[in-house]
This record gives structure tokens, C-alpha cells and sequence, in this order.
């Protein structure tokens, strides 16, 4: 399960009864790796994803599309088939204010050059590598 601020993130629907097919076709536009999908959302903003999923990342993927989605609080991805698995360590990584992805970079590679990775490994999530907003999410991809 993961959390998120309910009240930030991009708007996508004005009523709940939108809600769904809103973020299934968010989903869909830049679909990380997802077949079969189906979105539920109920009254709490809290979204069920099933499906298949074809590696670790496009599930973490995923659940970061729908939850970075205004009036999304939890999202349940329990119900996705992962097809592979991978070794890789992921973090998932809250931006505060101020943050950028040059000084995340910083951080978590020692190297602020190193953004572009972190902008290529969300761009499902991250449209503009200059336009991040705090309490949004993204998966940092730690290397061994």
C-alpha cells in the first residue's frame, strides 16, 4: 500500500464518479508496463489497481501515476501480477520544499549531474524534469 497527500498532485477529474476511467487513462497514456488494467476508487481516494505488471518497476510505476493524482490518498496495487522479478533497490523518495532533482541527485548518487537518471527512471511521473512539487513521489533507483 502506498500513501500520499490527498490534496496536492495533478487534477485529473472534478467528480469521484470520474475518478476511475481518469486515472486508468492517465495510467494508459504513458504506460509504464501495465496490461488487464482496472482502476476502482472509492469514496476516500483510495485506489485499487489489478493487473499484470511486467517487472517491479512498472508496478512501482504505477502506484506513482495514480497516487501523485489529486484526491488520491492509498493506493493498493496487492492485486497486480509482477511477471519478473528484479534485483534492483528502489526508494521511494517524498520531494520536500526546495528540493530539485539536481540536489536529490546529490544526495542519493553523490552527484547532482546525475538527475537526468533520476528524471528518466520517473518519466512516467515527472513530465518536466524542472517541475517537481513537494509531497509528490518518485522511485529512486539506488545502485549497487
Amino acid at each position: 500500500m502506498f500513501e500520499f497527500i490527498k490534496n496536492i498532485g495533478k487534477k485529473l477529474f472534478s467528480h469521484h464518479e470520474e475518478a476511475p476511467e481518469k486515472i486508468k487513462e492517465h495510467i494508459e497514456e504513458d504506460n509504464p508496463g501495465i496490461e488487464n488494467l482496472e482502476v476502482t476508487v472509492n469514496e476516500e481516494g483510495n485506489v485499487s489497481i489489478k493487473g499484470e505488471a511486467k517487472d517491479q518497476a512498472a508496478l512501482e510505476k504505477v502506484a506513482l501515476m495514480a497516487g501523485n493524482v489529486q484526491g488520491v490518498e492509498k493506493v493498493d496495487t496487492s492485486e497486480v501480477q509482477v511477471k519478473e522479478t528484479a534485483n534492483k533497490k528502489v526508494e521511494i523518495y517524498e520531494i520536500k520544499e526546495g528540493d530539485t532533482l539536481w540536489a536529490i541527485a546529490q544526495k542519493f548518487y553523490g552527484d547532482g549531474n546525475k538527475y537526468k537518471k533520476i528524471f528518466e527512471d520517473n518519466k512516467e511521473v515527472i513530465k518536466d524534469p524542472n517541475k517537481i512539487y513537494p509531497g509528490q513521489k518518485i522511485r529512486i533507483v539506488l545502485e549497487d
